[in-house]
């Protein structure tokens, strides 16, 4: 007899229908699979066996064959055992009357029959609801992270005794009752904008680079708290839709990142240390590819301490990130494409001591140690950085200093009334903030007044700007407009985003 159940596979952020088709005839006993499965499929052989006799079934002793439709598509993981198991059980007449048909099967067995959770559980519920899949049957330990799609039943299993009792109607599982996203509340910490002492311009340009989503390169000397500004960032940033949080947790979900909530409800703040590979940032692996840090920071913050430490390799490979919002991740096992809509804020210090530019302290470094350190960030990647600040030590008056300071929140009310503004204004468009314009959008929105065109001139051509830089300075413009909640770019506006090249300037 021959019996078909649907499972699902993942292709980067996409879920792939397959077919389960198990065949169990008379023969000689054996137990083929094909369908281009790979290892961990072609175990669930011992795993499913395993499972259906400690779950007081029986294994048929025929010549059984299990295809993965389509053939062509790599069979990856062990999400396929609970799909395996029960197209088995059917086609050996042990699920009479059981109805499998637009159900779809999600689990990896245990050998006691337990299932056990797997990851990119959300992605693939998407995908299949976009198929027109409404039913479900997946583990208990992946019910958190289904719990927030709505319009399908979700059955959550411990074990595939409890599937079979499901199936054949001696005691149904409940679907899981659908939950409202609600943001994450916000943890009790020192990143606050109102504990940073001092630093007045970095502050500012803090608020800016959130508000246009622009990404940020603070410059000075080591404990001036270029640190504590950028984990401050998060603090300022808006809150979650449900649609940007379900678009994030499909990506930590396929990464395995997911923690106890089961959606991520706040933005990614991502800070991985200076040794990390090109891989690791990008994405890849030798049998899976998975989602890397540029991917995971979707959404939120990719800091990057230290900047010049970083492999030049690893930062170049930002690049293509940093303009079209999405890496494609080419490897033997595929091409996959993910996210990467990220903010990009690093620090460094201006010369190997720390101390060149400083008020206070004295630089020991030699103008050609100077130049040397520089050159570790090529200029394409700092072009790619809207605002590059400098922050200087802050005094001993400063630190001590009882005067209470503006906190996260009423920043955040500045940056949440501008993000309205460009939402409104790029409603059309299919973009969000001004760091997404492009030409049209430069055109059309963000005209110069003559004395406004004069200044970004002599800056053009008195800092020996690129035409990238130039479109990045007009965007900070817009976004300096948009905080002021005025319509035109006025000089003023112009000046400010100029001033947030200290690096050109300095270089």
């Amino acid at each position: 007899m021959i019996a078909k159940v649907v499972c699902y596979a993942l292709n980067g952020l996409d879920g792939v229908p397959v077919e389960v088709e198990t065949d169990v005839n008379k023969g000689v006993p054996a137990y083929e699979m094909v369908g281009l499965p790979d290892t961990a499929v072609k175990e669930s052989k011992e795993r499913v066996r395993s499972a259906l006799k400690n779950s007081g079934m029986l294994f048929p002793m025929n010549k059984i064959t299990v295809n993965f439709a389509p053939a062509d598509l790599k069979k990856e993981g062990a999400s396929f055992d609970l799909a395996v198991a029960v197209s088995l059980l059917k086609a050996s007449e042990q699920l009479v009357g059981a109805d499998v048909n637009g159900m779809v099967f999600l689990g990896e067995l245990a050998l006691n029959g337990d299932l056990r959770p797997v990851s990119g559980l959300l992605p693939i519920l998407i995908s299949a609801k976009g198929h027109g899949f409404t039913r479900f049957v997946i583990p208990e330990g992946n019910a958190k992270e289904a719990r927030f799609l709505g319009g399908a039943e979700i059955y959550p299993a411990r074990n595939l005794s409890a599937v079979v009792k499901h199936l054949v109607g001696v005691n149904p599982i409940s679907p899981l009752e659908t939950r409202e996203f609600t943001v994450s509340a916000g943890k009790k910490s020192s990143a606050d904008l109102k504990f940073v002492k001092g630093q007045p311009v970095a502050r500012r340009a803090i608020e800016i680079a959130v508000a246009g989503g622009h990404n940020v390169l603070l410059i000075g000397p080591p404990g001036t708290g270029k640190t504590m500004l950028a984990r401050c960032l998060p603090t300022v940033m808006p809150d979650l839709s449900f649609e940007e949080a379900l678009e994030i947790t499909k990506i930590h979900s396929v990464a395995g990142t997911l923690g106890e909530e089961g959606i991520i409800g706040e933005r990614p703040f991502r800070t991985p240390h200076h040794t990390a590979t090109t891989v690791s940032m990008c994405g890849g692996g030798n049998r899976v590819v998975h989602p890397g840090e540029i991917s995971l920071a979707h959404g939120g913050v990719l800091f990057l301490d230290e900047l010049p430490e970083y492999k030049r390799t690893t930062l170049e490979a930002l690049r293509q990130p940093l303009e079209d919002g999405v890496i494609t991740v080419s490897r033997a096992g595929g091409t996959f494409t993910y996210p990467a809509r990220f903010m990009l804020c690093a620090s460094m210090n201006p010369c190997p001591c720390g101390n060149y530019g400083s008020a206070d302290r004295t630089c020991s470094c030699t103008p050609a140690e100077i130049r040397r350190y520089r050159k570790k960030v090529s200029g394409p990647l700092l072009d790619r950085i809207d605002l590059q600040v400098e922050v200087d030590n802050v005094s001993y008056d400063d630190l001590t200093s009882t005067e209470e300071r503006e906190d996260s929140a009423s920043v955040k009310e500045r940056v949440n009334a501008a993000r309205r503004i460009q939402r409104n204004r790029f409603s059309e468009y299919g973009i969000n903030t001004n760091a997404e314009m492009g030409e049209r959008e430069l055109s059309e929105f963000c005209r110069l007044s003559p004395e406004g065109d004069k200044i970004l001139r002599a800056a053009f051509e008195k800092m020996n700007l690129s035409a990238r830089a130039r479109g990045r300075i007009i965007k900070v413009a817009r976004t300096i407009a948009d905080l002021d909640s005025s319509e035109e770019i006025l000089p003023k506006h112009v000046f400010e985003a100029v001033s947030y090249r200290i690096y050109d300037k300095i270089g």
